[in-house]
Formats: structure tokens, sequence, C-alpha cells
């Protein structure tokens, strides 16, 4: 199997020769072709070739264009901050929306209209020319809290699901649509899965996330669904309070933090949802042992069963050793 047939039967249920591997790489990938990150995160062209090297190299069995969160809000108007070899972070003094009003007057961005989601758009585009139906791809949008907390401000938009509750429906409602259209150039450009990061709903408690959060994602999953990509969430941090809700999303896959239990995202989610992640990126992977490695993925594995991809919790550290990336990846193909 090659990595788009190995991921593909993975999801669909059926027989696989070994383990999916998708680690998450960002500066790993831009360091591996010897890119500053700013550079590689402001041109499609030298993310995709050092996705499709790093993918090469390492025999990742997928490409991702995921680099940072400051695109759709960036195309809105948002001001964004720019270093030579970090990621572009948003500037959260200065939110776009710091005054609530001004989301009336907002308008919707362009995907295809020359910003910085037209750059991921071509990225999935380029993929497709250069590995479709070799490797997995995979595009990326910003889940809808996580936009929402990009464009007001993660500590505003957390006081306002207590202060002014309608407000934050208008606004996620803005970032669902804004997702859909993103998602659906993407799509169109050849992408085989959208990852949704969705971050900040590790932040909220279960009753505020099926209040206000679920529905939104869930709007945005059948978004892609219907425009015909598949869908992958990704949630940094605990996301042990709302498990049962992320596995009701229908996602293909469900991407876990290495603070969740797998064992109680398999019982929350039940046998069918394939399931990624989810050694410490920093503390295991980067920090320790190849045994150490070997262990904590078979913990992993017997949790999770057939339905598992192996993957860091999160994002592959930039000086990860490479004996223990390569640990990661023995693990994946010789199960």
């Amino acid at each position: 199997m090659n990595g788009y047939e190995r991921i593909r039967a993975c999801i669909d249920g059926k027989a696989l020769d070994v383990i999916p591997y998708m680690p998450i790489t960002m500066m790993f990938a831009a360091d591996h072709i010897g890119v500053p990150y700013g550079k590689y995160a402001a041109d499609y062209r030298l993310l995709v070739e050092g996705q499709l090297r790093v993918a090469e190299d390492h025999d990742f069995d997928f490409v991702s264009s995921i680099s940072d969160p400051a695109r759709e809000s960036a195309d809105c108007g948002a001001p964004v901050v720019w270093f030579d070899d970090q990621p572009p972070a948003l500037d959260e003094g200065n939110a776009l929306l710091a005054d609530k009003a001004a989301l009336v007057a907002l308008k919707q961005p362009d995907p295809l209209g020359g910003g910085r989601m037209t750059d991921r758009v071509n990225a999935g585009a380029l993929f497709r020319e250069k590995t479709g139906g070799e490797k997995f791809i995979e595009g990326w949008v910003e889940g809808p809290i996580a936009l929402a907390a990009d464009l007001r401000g993660i500590n505003h938009v957390m006081m306002d699901f207590f202060e002014d509750p309608d407000f934050v429906r208008d606004l996620m409602a803005f970032t669902v649509e804004t997702g859909l259209a993103f998602a659906r150039a993407q799509i169109d450009a050849g992408v085989d899965i959208i990852g949704v990061g969705d971050a900040a709903a590790s932040l909220v408690g279960p009753m505020v996330y099926e209040e206000y959060v679920w529905q939104y994602e869930k709007q945005l999953v059948d978004g892609i669904h219907a425009a015909g990509g598949m869908a992958r969430l990704h949630i940094c941090g605990n996301t042990s309070p709302i498990l049962e809700g992320m596995g009701r999303l229908g996602c293909e896959i469900v991407d876990l933090d290495h603070m969740v239990s797998m064992a109680d995202a398999r019982t929350a989610m039940g046998p069918d949802q394939v399931l990624l992640g989810n050694i410490d990126p920093v503390s295991m992977l980067r920090n320790g042992t190849p045994e150490g490695i070997r262990a904590m993925l078979a913990v992993c594995h017997a949790a999770c069963g057939d339905r598992y991809i192996v993957s860091a919790g999160c994002e592959v550290v930039r000086d990860t050793p490479l004996e223990n990336l390569r640990t990661m990846h023995d693990f994946a193909r010789t199960r």
C-alpha cells in the first residue's frame, strides 16, 4: 500500500498492511529544507517542497498545508506579526474585533482573492500535481471557536460566552461560513481531507462546548462532507471532558493530545472512530528514549485497536532527535 491507500483503508475499516503514520510537521519541515519558517509560511511553494521532502525522507503517509492560525483572520484584515524563523502570530492586543460592533460590517474573506487563504489553496493544488494518489493530502482551516478567538481575542471571547451569548452566536456563524468557503476551495484544489484546528475548544467546559461550540463544529464538518472532503479534528489540550461530543461530529479522524487517555477516548467515541496520537511531543518524542516511545505507542495501539494512526499528540518539535522520530516510524511499520 502507498500512503494514500493506507490512510483511506484505515478510515474505511479495511485491511491494512501496517499502521498509518501521520506526524504533524511545520517548523521541522522548514528546517529539513533549510528555509526560515517565516518564508515557509508565506510561500506555498516552499511549504510544499518541505512537506514532500520530509514525507519522502521519513516515510510519512501524508502531506499537509498546516502552518499557522493567521490565514483566515489575516484575510479578514486582522493585524499579523511576522517573524523570521517563527510562525506568524496574531496581535492579541490589537484584535480585529476588539470592538464587537465591528462584526456587523465585517465582510467574508475570499479564499481565492489572492491573500493568505489563496496561498494555502495553491498548496493543495500543487500537492495534487506532485503526489496525488500517492500521499494523503491534507488541507487546513481554523475551527469555529479558534477563528472566533483569532478575530476577537481569546480572553474577550471567553468572557463573551457569559456576557454576550448572542454576539458569540453571530460570531460563530461568521466563522463557520468562513471555514466552509475556505474548505471548499481547498477540496476543489484537490486535497483529500481538511484538518479542523479548534484548539480553543479545549478551554471551555462541557456545558459551554455543547451549547455554543459543538453545533458550529458540526455545521463545518457536515459542510466539508457535502463538498466531497473528509474531516480531521485537531483540538490541542485536554479534551477529556468533551470526548463524547467530539465523537458525535462524524469526523473521519480525531486527534488526541498527550494529556488525554486513548482508552477513555475509545470508550467515549466507540469502536469505529479513527483515533490519532498521542505521545507527548516534548517530554516523550523530543526528550525521551526510543524504549519509552515504543512503550507509549504500544499502550496507545492497545487502547485503540485497528482504527488507529501513529502520531504525536501535536506538532513534532523542530529539534526532535531523528532517532526518536525513526522509532515512531518503525513502530507504525512493524505492526
